[in-house]
């Protein structure tokens, strides 16, 4: 019976969670600083990456979409389709192919994105703008 009420004290159980945070708060912070450095190289202010909703508008005007993709970007499955453009766009806009925009929104976007702004990637203006 007292087998049933005993307490593991090894004080072992935490240490993955740990690890797992550290890991994954270095992948944000290299997301984030490639994303303030994207949005540097395309002329908009850095600081703009790490407000929400307003990334994604500066995104928007990088990209020269119309500021109601947000309105698509609300909406279900929709959404998906709309950020998987954008991604291609922005990718296309620092001179990469389209193929590597679809890294940027699946794969590899904390690595990508750092590799685009602190890179030799240079933005050009999409057509049109």
């Amino acid at each position: 019976m007292e087998q049933l009420f005993a307490q593991d004290m090894s004080g072992g159980g935490g240490g993955g969670s740990i690890v797992t945070t550290i890991i994954y708060l270095i992948f944000l912070v290299a997301w984030i600083a490639g994303m303030w450095k994207v949005f540097e190289k395309a002329g908009k202010p850095g600081w703009a990456a790490i407000v929400p909703i307003y990334n994604i508008i500066v995104l928007l005007q990088i990209i020269n979409k119309p500021l109601w993709w947000i309105v698509l970007m609300l909406i279900p499955i929709v959404n998906f389709i709309i950020f998987l453009i954008v991604s291609m766009e922005l990718a296309v806009c620092f001179g990469k192919s389209k193929g590597w925009g679809v890294g940027l929104l699946f794969f590899f976007g904390f690595v990508g994105y750092p590799l685009l702004g602190f890179g030799d990637a240079t933005y050009t203006a999409p057509a049109g703008s």
